[in-house]
């Protein structure tokens, strides 16, 4: 089990004050990693972080906007400055929008991709730098099953999804050979709070249910097993691989 083992490790997870964030970070710290929590509300991710210390976890928060690339190249310089480059980086930061296409605006459609795609591009360029010269680290993007599947009025986040899963191939491709391992996690349809309309609307329930094989939505704790390993030793040879984790929704019909 020493494999799972993140003692010593920095993490930086964005997007970290609150939803599935929040469970990545609590995972990665449960193994034994210092964890720097992300978010754009610094009053709320001062919150989430004296409520985690108060658990026992070792966290530290950075607040800064994940897809402003001078406050992201700020950060990292930050964390440079005070000894806790990540080792390794989880890009959660994501934002949803649902409206038809046919309704879209420019604007709106640049915002859900500058989120959720373009921040892991930004954030992985400045910690890939830093792996490299450290001799190797880890970068855990998390899609979506929308990384594959796509359905009405998600557009942009579909497109955003889609995309992150070919940059982690990307990243990959380019950085394998520099010992980073870059994967990514499609959850399914997890009950969190962004998920709560859907979870309260019956029709969008009982489809969920019906076309899940599992049969219900899947629980945020679920996913924590899955960024241990993706951060530890033992995905060592694994990389440009996107898990699953769904209760079998992208594997059937």
């Amino acid at each position: 089990m020493n494999t799972f083992d993140l003692s010593g490790k920095t993490a930086l997870v964005t997007g970290s004050s609150r939803g599935l964030g929040r469970t990545f970070a609590e995972a990665l710290a449960a193994a034994g990693a210092h964890v720097v929590l992300n978010g754009f509300d610094a009053a709320r991710l001062e919150q989430t972080r004296k409520e985690m210390i108060e658990q026992g976890y070792d966290v530290s928060a950075a607040a800064f906007d994940v897809s402003d690339e001078a406050a992201v190249r700020a950060a990292f310089e930050r964390f440079d400055a005070e000894g806790r480059t990540p080792d390794i980086l989880v890009n959660n930061a994501g934002i949803q929008l649902r409206r038809p296409m046919l309704e879209l605006s420019a604007a709106d459609w640049q915002r859900v991709l500058d989120t959720n795609l373009t921040s892991a591009f930004l954030c992985g360029r400045e910690a890939a730098s830093r792996m490299i010269a450290k001799g190797g680290g880890k970068i855990i993007n998390i899609g979506s099953l929308m990384s594959d599947l796509a359905r009405v009025t998600v557009a942009p986040y579909t497109v955003a999804k889609g995309g992150v899963k070919m940059l982690t191939r990307s990243m990959a491709a380019e950085w394998a050979g520099s010992n980073i391992q870059a994967n990514a996690i499609g959850p399914g349809y997890m009950m969190t709070d962004m998920t709560r309309p859907l979870q309260e609307d019956q029709d969008f329930d009982s489809w969920v249910r019906g076309r899940t094989p599992a049969g219900r939505w899947g629980k945020p704790e679920e996913l924590q097993g899955a960024v241990i390993f993706l951060a530890s030793s033992a995905s060592d040879f694994v990389n440009g691989q996107i898990l699953y984790i769904d209760g079998g929704m992208t594997a059937v019909l």
